[in-house]
């Protein structure tokens, strides 16, 4: 994707700068999460240009299991519009949504869902992923969720590293 290609978010059009910015957005949560002690993982909300949240993962705080970024992502975003419609929206995920994750934005009606490193990538680093994509979850579900992958894929994929190297990491 080159810095001059569009792609449609929603009802507007964005230069992938602004994607570029959104996505560097949750990729600097994550980072802020993991100087916290939890897990490298970020999500940033946007929709009609305005971030709805920009969160990271919450599991190891909260002891919630299912305070993943991306649905840490979808309260915050879905307690500011005051619905539980995110029609429109776009979330920026710096790694591929879980099952879950994916199926929370489909309940909410996020319209795309743009990642940078995938559920093969948080496996290998020891996170206990389903190995079911999201191309393969829009597919057997039948989601109008639009799904752009490997979105500033190598930044993301540092944020494992940046992980890794903490003595205090913990996987889930």
């Amino acid at each position: 994707m080159g810095s001059n290609e569009t792609i449609l978010c929603g009802n507007i059009l964005m230069k992938t700068d602004l994607h570029k910015k959104y996505m560097l957005m949750a990729i600097a949560m994550a980072k802020k999460g993991i100087q916290k002690g939890q897990t490298p993982f970020g999500a940033c909300i946007v929709k009609d240009g305005k971030v709805l949240s920009c969160v990271h993962n919450v599991v190891w705080k909260t002891t919630d299991i299912t305070a993943h970024a991306e649905i840490h992502a979808i309260r915050k975003a879905c307690s500011k519009a005051k619905s539980i419609d995110l029609s429109g929206a776009v979330i920026y995920s710096t790694c591929e949504p879980c099952p879950m994750c994916f199926s929370a934005c489909h309940w909410a009606r996020i319209s795309k869902v743009i990642y940078g490193a995938n559920i093969l990538d948080a496996q290998r680093v020891g996170f206990n992923e389903l190995t079911v994509s999201n191309h393969k979850l829009k597919k057997i579900g039948q989601s109008p969720i639009e799904i752009i992958d490997g979105f500033l894929k190598e930044e993301n994929i540092k944020l494992f590293q940046f992980w890794s190297n903490r003595k205090d990491k913990r996987v889930y």
